[in-house]
C-alpha cells in the first residue's frame, strides 16, 4: 500500500496547490501531465524490454489473451446491473453507457454529451475517472485478494498508460504486453460500445 498512498499524497498535493491559485502561470496554462505520462511509458518500455520473462508469459496466455477484455467488459456490465439498484436516478441504459467508458472519461463523455445528455456525460466523466483512480490506489490490495490480473482489468482502458506503471509494479513487468493488449483492444472498442448502447 506504501505506493498507492505515495500516489494519493502526490494528487492531493496537486489539487491543493490547483485550488489555491498559487502556481505560475506557465504551469496551469501548459499540461505537462502528458509528459510526465510519456517520460513513465519511456520506463515501463525499458523495464519491459530488459526483463526476458515479459514476452515469455505470452507464450502461456496464447488466445486466452483475448479473454481479459472480454471479462473486463462482461465484468463491468455486471457491476453496473448490481450497482444500478441503488441508482433511482438513472434508467439501466444510462448507466451501461456510463459503464461502457471502461475509464477512457474522455471520449466516452464526449460521445455520450453529443448524442445523449450533457448531465449524463459529466456523470461518466467523473465515473471513469474514479475508476482510474480507484485502480492507481487499490491495485495492491486487487492482487492480494484477486490475483494478478485484476488490476488490469479493473484499469479498463488506462491499462495501456496511466495505470500501465502501477500494474506493472505490483503486477510484475511480465504483465505489462498483456495490460497494453487490453488497454489497445478496450480503446478501441468504447466507442462503438457507448454508442450501441446509447442508441438501444
Amino acid at each position: 500500500m506504501k505506493g498507492s498512498i505515495t500516489i494519493l499524497c502526490f494528487f492531493s498535493v496537486g489539487l491543493f496547490f490547483g485550488y489555491s491559485k498559487v502556481l505560475p502561470d506557465f504551469l496551469i496554462k501548459n499540461d505537462y501531465s502528458s509528459y510526465a505520462l510519456y517520460f513513465l511509458m519511456f520506463l515501463v518500455g525499458i523495464g519491459v524490454g530488459t526483463d526476458t520473462k515479459a514476452f515469455e508469459v505470452l507464450k502461456g496466455f496464447n488466445f486466452k489473451i483475448i479473454l481479459i477484455p472480454l471479462t473486463t467488459i462482461v465484468g463491468t456490465a455486471l457491476g453496473i446491473s448490481l450497482i444500478f439498484l441503488f441508482i433511482p436516478n438513472l434508467s439501466f441504459r444510462e448507466a451501461q453507457a456510463v459503464g461502457a467508458g471502461y475509464g477512457y472519461y474522455s471520449l466516452s463523455s464526449i460521445i455520450i454529451t453529443e448524442t445523449y445528455s450533457k448531465t449524463l456525460g459529466v456523470i461518466a466523466l467523473l465515473s471513469n475517472v474514479m475508476r482510474e483512480i480507484i485502480t492507481l490506489l487499490l491495485a495492491p490490495l486487487m492482487v492480494t485478494f484477486f490475483g494478478k490480473i485484476a488490476p488490469v482489468c479493473s484499469g479498463g482502458a488506462t491499462s495501456m498508460d496511466t495505470t500501465l506503471p502501477i500494474i506493472t509494479s505490483v503486477s510484475g513487468k511480465e504483465f505489462a504486453i498483456i495490460s497494453l493488449f487490453h488497454g489497445i483492444v478496450l480503446t478501441i472498442l468504447v466507442p462503438f460500445i457507448v454508442s450501441l448502447v446509447i442508441a438501444l
